[in-house]
């Protein structure tokens, strides 16, 4: 049975939370009495759709349900937690908190707030210790950053299952030690706005060229480093120590206005809006919203190859998923195998796998048959362990046939029969399936290879003991339709 959250409140950042959740497999409730709130979410959920499972490396799970309501008590019905992201108004908090603690008693609430502290939000409910601020970043479906900050009525467990469900769907989730107003990344951003919008009215610079400034510069650095980790770098090989000696003092030059704010007012609104314009105007929100996100995913991408930074959690959460899968296929062994193909590997073709046909690349049929072999062998135990003992199966032969087209974002998976084996040699037959249509299949001859000494080998006994069982399990089945065929042959 699927999980369910609740989100209350639909703008930029609930629409944001509603495709995380589903997209991650959680079914979810939505209130929001604004009448378009259904067609902004699905505004949003079809740009999610396209950007969030290009960061995956394994399927996403099956989406999750996804239902309106007319009221909070309908929506957060059954839910185990509810992302609340109304208006910054604190009345309006707290009257959705008591209506939520009425019509579900127990549940835990976490709010998106960008400022209002724990202790401010949980102000006259009865069970304050469910009421947790869970602040994330634009795009939420996308950044993995989710701000937890409690008060001293959050219990050490309340605080634990917000990290967990924001780790369960591949968030991550940063504690903040103690209670301050718009916590760590909220403080940072205010202080460079405030600079920035002071260079915009001095007319140092405009709204394009303090963004170039970032954009061309720190802020590819941030992205990957952070501040303390980049200004490190910066002390070269004395290190921070030196860096600290030689620009702390500048701490006290006139450099910035932090501590002077400009007036807010209509002349200051226009100054900045009219710039903005004439920067990003002739682009619609959601060609902005569709621009950064196919450049946050390549970014992503980039640090989630190299396992660094915000590419680590992606990483860890594809690890997660995968291990729950590869535990699911060993059980099923362990209990003896069955005569029918097993279903070794799930994937999704990403953007990268395509080619100019927009169709899935020759390339990636072979990849495909690569991570299906490659857990049939963890399966029998010839994984990395095996290969570092020195010892492994080589492939000698393989043929593919290409029988029909897959697609960006199309779900396949790998179905591998052992058509025959002995202590040296294994013969696979796997099928690339796309729902019921099998779109290729590759044949394949793997070899045993004593690896120190050069040539081919008998497995190690407990690993020829499992590929023997799967293969005269499968001995039973049919031999596959193309099995054998040579390129050119008649069908």
């Amino acid at each position: 049975m699927a999980r369910k959250a609740a989100i209350v409140g639909g703008g930029v950042i609930g629409g944001g939370w509603t495709a995380r959740f589903l997209l991650n497999g959680w079914d979810v409730g939505v209130f929001d009495p604004d009448p378009q709130a259904e067609r902004k979410i699905s505004e949003v959920l079809a740009n999610a759709r396209a950007a969030l499972p290009a960061l995956s490396d394994v399927p996403m799970p099956p989406e999750g349900k996804l239902t309106f309501h007319g009221t909070i008590g309908e929506a957060v019905e059954g839910a185990e937690y509810v992302q609340e992201s109304v208006s910054e108004r604190i009345e309006l908090k707290h009257r959705v908190y008591a209506q939520l603690q009425q019509a579900n008693p127990g549940v835990l609430i976490g709010s998106s707030t960008s400022g209002f502290k724990a202790t401010d939000l949980q102000q006259g409910s009865p069970a304050p210790e469910n009421i947790i601020v869970a602040h994330p970043f634009n795009p939420v479906y996308l950044l993995p950053l989710s701000e937890i900050s409690g008060s001293e009525k959050n219990t050490e467990a309340t605080v634990q299952k917000t990290v967990q469900i924001m780790k369960d769907i591949g968030m991550f989730p940063l504690v903040i030690r103690h209670e301050i107003d718009a916590f760590i990344g909220n403080r940072f951003l205010e202080a460079v706005w405030r600079e920035a919008l002071w260079m915009l009215k001095d007319g140092i610079a405009t709204t394009e060229e303090i963004d170039e400034a970032i954009r061309m510069g720190f802020g590819l650095r941030w992205g990957q480093m952070g501040l303390f980790e980049t200004y490190r770098i910066a002390g070269g090989e004395a290190g921070m120590k030196h860096f600290m000696a030689q620009f702390g003092p500048a701490l006290k030059w006139p450099w910035t206005k932090l501590m002077d704010v400009p007036e807010f007012n209509d002349e200051l609104v226009e100054l900045v809006s009219s710039q903005s314009d004439a920067q990003s105007g002739m682009y619609s929100i959601r060609e902005l919203e569709r621009i950064r996100d196919q450049n946050l995913v390549g970014f992503l991408r980039s640090l989630k190859d190299r396992n660094w930074g915000a590419g680590k959690v992606l990483r860890e959460h594809d690890e997660a998923r995968a291990a729950a899968f590869h535990a699911e296929m060993q059980k099923g062994i362990d209990t003896g195998p069955k005569a029918a193909p097993l279903v070794m590997a799930q994937m999704q073709v990403l953007p990268g796998w395509i080619d100019y046909n927009g169709h899935m690349t020759e390339s990636r049929y072979y990849f495909a048959n690569s991570e299906t072999v490659d857990n049939f062998l963890r399966l029998i135990g010839a994984g990395m362990d095996y290969v570092a003992a020195g010892q492994s199966f080589y492939s000698a032969e393989t043929h593919i046939r290409h029988l029909g087209e897959a697609k960006l974002g199309d779900r396949i998976r790998g179905e591998l029969q052992i058509i025959s084996a002995d202590e040296k040699r294994f013969r696979s037959f796997v099928r690339i399936m796309k729902d019921d249509e099998c779109v290729a299949t590759i044949e394949q001859v793997c070899l045993h290879v004593d690896m120190k000494a050069g040539k081919s080998s008998r497995a190690a006994p407990e690993v020829w003991a499992k590929l023997q069982a799967i293969a005269e399990a499968h001995a039973s089945l049919p031999l596959p339709e193309g099995a054998g065929r040579a390129v050119g042959q008649k069908r």
